[in-house]
């Protein structure tokens, strides 16, 4: 399956912005999704998954209740609307695909097999 993310930008510190990222290629609803963040220097950080069927969700401790991860298989796209933004949340995010006849944890980038190349996010303070 490949993945192409988009809807970064620049935002000022307590700003919205809605992540989308298109899957093509194989059944999307193969696939539990997921968003991950690098900043600068750090490695790369779970921050949202959601199950094939959008029925469950998980968050990084430090997103709940700003981010939430939805996502349309008909539209064959998974979206991350992200409010209240701070600084650290700057970082290039990168949705993931994780196929479903895998088990494995959601929070690990290593069960996830393909990657979308990345959508800048920058909050200014």
């Amino acid at each position: 399956v490949q993945l192409q993310a988009s809807g970064g930008g620049l935002v000022q510190a307590g700003g919205s912005l809605r992540l989308s990222c298109a899957a093509s290629g194989r059944t999307f609803s193969s696939y539990h999704m997921g968003w991950f963040r690098q900043a600068p220097g750090n490695d790369r950080k779970f921050v949202a998954a959601i199950d094939w069927s959008g029925g469950s969700t998980y968050y990084v401790d430090s997103v709940k209740g700003r981010f939430t991860i939805s996502r349309d298989n008909a539209a064959n796209t998974v979206y991350l609307q992200m409010n209240s933004l701070n600084p650290k949340d700057t970082a290039v995010y990168y949705c993931a695909a994780k196929p479903r006849v895998y088990s494995g944890s959601y929070y690990s980038a290593t069960n996830y097999n393909y990657w979308g190349q990345g959508t800048q996010v920058t909050v200014s303070s």
